[in-house]
């Protein structure tokens, strides 16, 4: 039986995408003394180590675009292994304004790389992070070498910060609901829009309804995508079709060998309510007005789901030993794809700095690593939001002057290198 009060170096609340990347992050680095990191991941849901990771519901069945830089950090962790045969290529994409003249176009031939991006289900991802952190994770067999501990289903109730005075040693304290009280050096909250412990810490957030939902749905297309993904703007809202490996085998829903894009269209709730309503027969015909013929026909759809779409932002990254990564810290739209991959670098900033304390014999919660990780990621985070949001104001709305201007801006971006080369750049995760 575990004992009520463990202390650990790291707590992670949340061992979902961010969770389980930060641990296997953190999972090889070595203290003073030789031995590893210990890790404590703190999850709602029910996770039985012991069951094989196909098993596991820690993640949903979206799909997720994968940046250049992204799919490098997984290969680095030794996650992308388990990834690379699932995981379809991007190699070019092509930006248009139905109606209207302007295109432009991002290849990866251009930029000397065999893939701009990756798109693959979030829950391959997130269960390939499982298979490469599974050495490291604590089951029943004893093994010093085993560094990763999870409390499951669980989930913290409480935080206690101590200070130089306390007759605690330094650190963070987390009473979780099964009772168990763990400390810790440092608190990472990976714990989503909702982060139990950026409430914990009385963080302000500050959220702007975008007034829109995104439709989801994997289709198959007459024509090969022939890995090119797709970005639409049109009346409705941008349409983003990105290319998918198909499948081997058949199942219920889609022909083995079809080729399949995963469909992400971004709407008012009104129509989305109204074209969630619609027969298969009647939303291929209304994909296929909206879209274009660049694919052929739409000739199968998947299940269709909405999700409502926020901008969220925390107030402060960090606190008392304590910092949010991934969606605790920010949600954006998914306009150019850069919600995982903006977390991602979240966490390889994070492990980095631990990494460099480490080294340097330090404490890894001291205020100067959590204010250098806080200023740190201002910057990327701010530019990847003002990417997003400039790209939704300036395409969902249909005033001649932005029409013009837009159509402009799309053939400028597609004849002048210096600014498609930015913009490459922060797609690729660079």
């Amino acid at each position: 039986m575990e004992k009520n009060n463990q202390h650990f170096d790291v707590i992670i609340s949340g061992g979902g995408l961010s969770g389980s990347l930060m641990a296997l992050s953190l999972s090889q680095l070595t203290k003073a003394d030789g031995n590893l990191l210990s890790i404590a991941i703190i999850e709602t849901l029910s996770f039985n180590q012991t069951k094989s990771v196909d098993e596991s519901t820690l993640f949903d069945e979206r799909v997720l675009a994968l940046s250049h830089g992204s799919a490098k950090y997984l290969a680095k962790l030794g996650a992308w292994q388990y990834l690379k045969d699932d995981a379809s290529a991007i190699t070019d994409i092509d930006i248009s304004d139905r109606g209207h003249f302007a295109k432009a176009r991002l290849t990866a031939k251009e930029y000397r790389v065999n893939a701009l991006g990756y798109v693959i289900d979030m829950a391959l991802i997130g269960k390939a992070q499982l298979k490469a952190l599974s050495d490291n994770t604590v089951t029943n067999s004893v093994s010093l070498k085993k560094n990763i501990h999870w409390f499951s289903p669980d989930s913290i109730a409480d935080i206690s910060w101590q200070d130089k005075e306390s007759a605690v040693k330094e650190g963070v304290s987390v009473t979780l609901n099964s009772g168990k009280i763990l400390s810790a050096s440092l608190l990472l909250g990976c714990d989503g829009a909702q982060s139990p412990v950026r409430k914990l810490a009385n963080i302000e957030v500050t959220c702007d309804d975008y007034q829109q939902v995104a439709l989801i749905a994997n289709v198959t297309t007459s024509n090969t995508h022939q890995q090119k993904a797709f970005e639409r703007f049109t009346e409705f809202g941008p349409i983003a079709m990105l290319p998918l490996k198909p499948l081997k085998v058949k199942t219920k829903s889609f022909a083995a060998g079809a080729s399949r894009c995963s469909l992400v269209w971004t709407m008012t709730p009104a129509q989305a309510e109204e074209i969630k309503q619609l027969s298969d027969d009647a939303f291929k015909v209304e994909l296929e007005r909206a879209f274009g013929s660049y694919l052929g026909a739409i000739t199968h759809v998947g299940k269709r789901d909405v999700y409502p779409l926020v901008l969220l932002q925390a107030q402060q990254q960090t606190y008392h030993r304590m910092a949010l990564l991934g969606n605790a810290s920010h949600t954006i739209h998914p306009i150019a794809g850069q919600g995982f991959n903006l977390g991602l670098r979240d966490v390889e900033v994070m492990a980095d700095l631990v990494k460099k304390a480490l080294a340097a014999g330090q404490d890894i919660g001291n205020l100067a690593l959590l204010h250098e990780y806080q200023m740190n990621r201002i910057k990327d985070q701010q530019q990847v939001i003002q990417l997003t949001d400039s790209l939704v104001t300036l395409f969902a709305n249909d005033l001649l002057p932005l029409v013009v201007g837009r159509n402009i801006g799309l053939q400028t971006l597609n004849m002048m290198s210096p600014l498609k080369n930015a913009l490459v750049k922060k797609t690729m995760g660079y």
